[in-house]
């Protein structure tokens, strides 16, 4: 439940931004933009790596290279970027809708499995294609859906409801990612590379989604557009009297 409730405060924080995005321009508007990207690229890796401190297999202890499981985290806000972009900045908004679902979820996928990669364990992992495919192609229509979501929602209900619907996406991306996993222990006594879930995974996971509660409170907290235009307008006439 911890890790779709990531999913879901990255998905909800992100959208409201790009909503703020695509009501700005010039630098506001990339600024806004990369605040989405952020909060959504966040909120999946850390809904992948609290399912993660999960993760128990018989026989083996797990430890996770740090610099891999770092990269997925770039992967992830890399990836998202792009496909936020591309809708913010795109003139055919099929075009760009298309073409950012599927870089977002193919990075999506990608982070996932270089994260699973991260993982240092006594044995073979292996994978299931099928599964695998699957995996991806949810990954896709969540990321496509995501988007559109930016693109067609404005009231905080109809955000909400767009959120606990990626989360829930982003999840199921997840779990049938790890039902292709198939792992074959080979019992050692050597002592493995890396860090342990709680050693690096589990301070990560806290300070990001620290993160997203702050950037919850700026977004709550500045003014949008319309209450910025309404606050000027209420300015003129006190200065036309005043004058």
């Amino acid at each position: 439940m911890l890790s779709y409730a990531m999913a879901c405060t990255g998905a909800a924080l992100g959208l409201r931004c790009t909503v703020r995005a695509l009501a700005a321009t010039g630098r506001s508007r990339r600024n806004w933009l990369l605040t989405a990207a952020s909060a959504i690229g966040t909120g999946i890796w850390t809904m992948h790596f609290v399912a993660m401190l999960g993760f128990r297999v018989g026989g083996t202890d797990i430890r996770y290279d740090v610099p891999l499981t770092l990269a997925s985290l770039l992967v992830a806000m890399v990836v998202v970027c792009a496909g936020v972009f591309a809708v913010g900045y795109g003139r055919g908004r099929a075009r760009a809708l298309l073409l950012g679902g599927l870089t977002t979820g193919i990075g999506v996928a990608s982070m996932h499995y270089l994260g699973m990669a991260a993982v240092r364990l006594h044995g073979d992992v292996s994978y299931d294609p099928p599964r695998v495919g699957l995996s991806v192609l949810i990954a896709v229509a969540a990321a496509t859906a995501a988007l559109w979501a930016a693109l067609n929602t404005r009231s905080p209900l109809a955000v909400t409801l767009a959120s606990l619907i990626m989360g829930a996406a982003v999840s199921s991306m997840h779990y049938t990612g790890m039902f292709a996993v198939s792992v074959r222990v080979t019992p050692s006594a050597d002592a493995l590379p890396g860090a342990t879930a709680m050693q690096f995974i589990f301070p990560l996971a806290v300070g990001l989604g620290s993160y997203l509660f702050l950037t919850s409170a700026f977004v709550a907290l500045s003014p949008t557009a319309g209450e910025r235009d309404a606050s000027a307008a209420a300015r003129r006439p006190l200065g036309g009297t005043a004058g």
